[in-house]
């Protein structure tokens, strides 16, 4: 794995305690929105090889950064332009004594970039850390030019929702090869043009354009991995160990080439090959995530049915980004994607004319966030292990820069899914860098009426009323999971100004009536649940509306008495209190047992029983005989598999999670379909996406419920263990607590449960079991019940 000294910044360093004095540069005579790659390069001449020699680089849209032909970083990190990410780099181990070259790649997307891509305009910028330095700073003194090679179109992507950004085109024959080298010649290059100031976000005087703010992040990973499996050729005979052993083809002059290669699991790689000969040769390659059947119907639902994904035919359509690259006849020609792709099958097209190509080297980059997974779990059960496999390859492909709904088709950061994702982080690896940012970006989101904006960053503004509701959920499960009170209590503004939106929306019995925007609760065929849409009367009335508004209020009053306003916290009561007090009357059919999705009691679904049994307007019994008919019940529309985790936080609370591996039938059809990662839907076979983490939740779950590690106090410093092994024999496992590793093994042996638990330094709790609690105390303790 190839390893960047990526220095990430706790506090800000010394130059940002001061103005930059490097500038925002271009290349002179280029438009500042339209579509452009461009390179950068300056020659420096030190005097010895430094030991520490730190730079901070940004770029709109992308830059990557090489010293002496080594590439040193990558990004700048997404953000919108009041949040600027740059990173910091030391790059002394990349510099000699003598002659050193700095070069960038710096690409501008313009209206072909992915959604997730905020711009201002075109720029680069570097900027030394102390004077030393300084020699490197961006301004006239550097050279650039633009790579007429390059050009971009979206995809042929029909049918469905694909924001992700172009494919791209690359002819070789305008490409100046060697462009990051010291050896290049560079004399016809421009002398760089100033394109403004480097401002940093906690230190101008001056507010236009992008303010600068130190990446909170690490650098993406990047690890070389070959290509798997050839499923088909055709134009040539192809070596068998071709390409796992072999990364080479010799294609003949006149030939028309085409393979079909299977990686056998989803990844997210930078596609990469070296080209010799072949002046003129075409050679494409497409990535996709699954086939579609090949309908030709005309009807989208049909049109998005998917075959077995192990399953490989002529008569199956491929989608997704195809990019083409022109040989220009020379020896040794290097391409690398400018953005990843997101592949299961990759198909290879050859086209030569007079003259053979070789293609070598070929091979895939993949990267993806650095997550280290420190979560272990063990049991008489394989297939536990089998899906924690596959949800936590979910949740990485579904991490980058950002968290995201699906890597293929988005790229997008919804709060909804994000909650979720976040939660998976803490319970397998202990992380919660990537969580902290996403709160940051919500919160950066908001408009000035107070509601977030539903995914960030977009430079489409789309607004989820619910999601709103869902990251005062994600702060109060930070404060409960994380050990960093003071992150959450500077974001309770936040928090108040969405409640007080929503307070302007309550009518007088708490009750919410029409709200704005698009109120997406869970996706399902259901017409009554239209675009998402929990059914409503004419005014707007929703149970699945009031009930997510309700826990919203409650995670919100728990964190003002803990951390803020204790008059704010009453506000909350109050209103607490009257909107509980409200909902049962409006919504729950005596007849039925059950709360029904309006007043009109016409349209019933599992969604609002389950946030009735999660927010406590019913408790005990009552919450249970109500989960016993949410779970048995044909007749109401089910929660989709995204929702299943707020079923299966209820099923819990009720105590009815001891049958948890039964009610994960939806997770073994999409294994048995094949897929590698979980799917956006329920239905593995019209799933547009197959990999989204919203689905992954049973890496939660196998953790909190099954082993029964959870937290019972902020900052998870007290434990609240109760294991949920249902028809488990044995099960042991581990998470990465903030203290340290807290580790489980359990055994049924004779109806009795042998226990040893393990508590990090400094942790206490309670273990829970057969209705019997008793004390933990740090370090080891054990158990027989």
């Amino acid at each position: 794995m190839k390893k960047f000294l990526f220095l990430l910044l706790i506090s800000f360093s010394a130059i940002a305690q001061k103005p930059w004095t490097a500038q925002w540069i271009k290349v002179p005579g280029e438009t500042d929105y339209n579509f452009g790659v461009y390179h950068f390069r300056k020659t420096i001449e030190l005097a010895s090889k430094p030991d520490k020699f730190v730079v901070h680089v940004s770029a709109d849209n992308r830059y990557k950064l090489y010293i002496n032909g080594e590439m040193v970083s990558m990004g700048p990190a997404r953000g919108d332009v009041f949040n600027w990410n740059f990173e910091t780099v030391d790059i002394a181990p990349y510099l000699k004594s003598g002659k050193n070259v700095l070069a960038a790649q710096v690409w501008q997307l313009a209206e072909e970039r992915p959604m997730a891509q905020i711009t201002f305009r075109t720029g680069f910028i570097l900027q030394g850390e102390t004077e030393k330095e300084a020699i490197v700073n961006t301004n006239n003194s550097w050279k650039g030019i633009r790579n007429e090679a390059y050009s971009v179109k979206k995809p042929e992507v029909t049918y469905v929702y694909y924001v992700v950004g172009p494919q791209e085109t690359v002819d070789m024959n305008k490409y100046p090869v060697g462009w990051e080298l010291m050896n290049f010649d560079d004399s016809q290059w421009k002398k760089a043009q100033g394109a403004g100031q480097g401002l940093l976000k906690t230190n101008t005087d001056w507010s236009e354009g992008w303010l600068l703010t130190p990446r909170r992040i690490p650098l993406m990973e990047r690890n070389e991995v070959v290509f798997k499996k050839v499923r088909s050729a055709k134009g040539m005979n192809v070596p068998e160990d071709f390409p796992y052993e072999w990364a080479r083809l010799d294609v003949p002059a006149n030939s028309k080439v085409e393979i079909l290669i299977d990686q056998q699991e989803l990844m997210n790689a930078y596609p990469a090959f070296e080209l010799s000969g072949g002046k003129n040769a075409k050679v494409s390659l497409q990535c996709t995530e699954a086939f579609y059947f090949n309908q030709n119907s005309g009807d989208w639902r049909r049109e998005m049915t998917k075959p077995n994904r192990n399953e490989v035919s002529e008569n199956f359509r491929m989608v997704g980004p195809k990019d083409l690259i022109i040989s220009n006849g020379q020896k040794n020609q290097t391409w690398e994607s400018l953005w990843y792709r997101t592949f299961r099958y990759v198909k290879l097209e050859i086209e030569t004319g007079e003259e053979p190509l070789i293609l070598t080297n070929f091979r895939a980059i993949q990267t993806g966030y650095p997550f280290d997974l420190k979560s272990k779990f063990s049991s008489d059960n394989p297939k536990i292990n089998k899906m924690l496999e596959i949800g936590w390859r979910t949740a990485r492909l579904c991490a980058t820069e950002t968290y995201m709904d699906c890597p293929f088709y988005e790229q997008l950061q919804y709060v909804g899914d994000t909650r979720i994702q976040a939660m998976i982080s803490y319970y397998n690896a202990g992380d919660d860098r990537l969580a902290r940012n996403a709160i940051l970006h919500f919160a950066h989101s908001q408009l000035t009426e107070g509601v977030t904006q539903s995914r960030f960053p977009s430079y489409v503004p789309q607004q989820i009323p619910p999601f709103s509701l869902w990251w005062i959920g994600m702060l109060h499960d930070y404060y409960y999971y994380r050990a960093d009170a003071p992150f959450v209590k500077d974001l309770l503004p936040q928090s108040r100004r969405i409640l007080e939106w929503f307070g302007k929306l309550q009518q007088p019995d708490g009750t919410l009536k029409k709200v704005p925007y698009w109120n997406f609760s869970d996706w399902s065929e259901d017409p009554d649940w239209n675009g998402g849409r929990a059914p409503s009367t004419e005014q707007g009335e929703s149970s699945v509306m009031d009930l997510q508004l309700l826990w919203a209020l409650q995670n919100a009053y728990e964190l003002e008495l803990k951390l803020g306003s204790a008059e704010q916290a009453a506000i909350y009561k109050a209103k607490i209190l009257k909107l509980k007090s409200a909902i049962k009357p409006k919504y729950f059919d005596t007849k039925k047992g059950l709360f029904s999705d309006t007043p009109e009691w016409k349209h019933y679904s599992q969604h609002p029983n389950v946030l009735a049994v999660l927010t406590g307007v019913v408790v005990g019994q009552e919450a249970k005989e109500i989960m016993q008919k949410t779970l048995s019940d044909n007749s109401l529309m089910p929660c989709s598999i995204y929702f299943k985790y707020y079923l299966h936080l209820a099923a819990r609370k009720a105590g009815l999670m001891n049958d948890y591996l039964d009610y994960l039938n939806l997770w073994d059809a999409a294994m048995d379909q094949g897929l590698s990662t979980w799917p956006e839907m329920t239905d593995p076979t019209k799933s547009r996406s197959d990999c989204h983490a919203w689905s992954a939740h049973p890496n939660i779950e196998f953790y909190r419920t099954v082993l029964g590690i959870d937290t019972d106090g902020p900052g998870f410093s007290k434990v609240r263990i109760e294991p949920i092994l249902g028809k488990l024999k044995e099960a042991s496992g581990s998470i990465p607590h903030p203290a340290g590793e807290l580790a489980v093994n359990y055994k049924i042996e004779n109806g009795k449960l042998k226990s040893i638990i393990k508590l990090p330094v400094g942790v206490s709790g309670k273990f829970v079991f057969a209705g019997k609690t008793l004390p933990l105390k740090s370090g080891e303790n054990k158990f027989e019940l």
